[in-house]
């Protein structure tokens, strides 16, 4: 069981390097171009990289047999609570703190790819054993 766990996690990650690949090309584009600051570039780079993230998770991760019309909200709840924790993190973090945004944003992937990990699997793509 601790084997299934762990290939799964290393499977998230992997994943999820995908969505954090273009949550960080977002976040980069938009703030060196003077766009829009930190806390908003990683916010927009955050949903384009929830949206790749769904499909990928959904097909390859967790292999889910759930229809999308029970997996996509379940999925999007947990990606609009990690899209609040990853806004308010790059606030402290940028603003309070005064960390530089790509460090910050390091900090933040770290901590929700452990979070939403979690909810993922116990929620968002378990299929009910009924």
């Amino acid at each position: 069981m601790r084997r299934v766990a762990l290939t799964r996690f290393v499977g998230y990650a992997c994943v999820g390097a995908t969505g954090t690949l273009v949550q960080y090309m977002t976040l980069a584009a938009l703030v060196m171009a003077h766009t829009v600051g930190p806390v908003v570039a990683s916010c927009l780079g955050a949903v384009a990289g929830a949206l790749i993230n769904y499909y990928l998770n959904h097909r390859f991760t967790f292999r889910s047999g759930l229809p999308h019309a029970k997996s996509a909200p379940r999925f999007f709840v947990i990606a609009a609570a990690g899209l609040a924790l990853n806004g308010a993190l790059m606030l402290v973090l940028t603003h309070l703190a005064d960390v530089a945004w790509m460090v910050a944003q390091c900090v933040t992937t770290a901590v929700l790819l452990v979070l939403t990990y979690t909810a993922s699997s116990v929620w968002t793509f378990r299929v009910s054993k009924t």
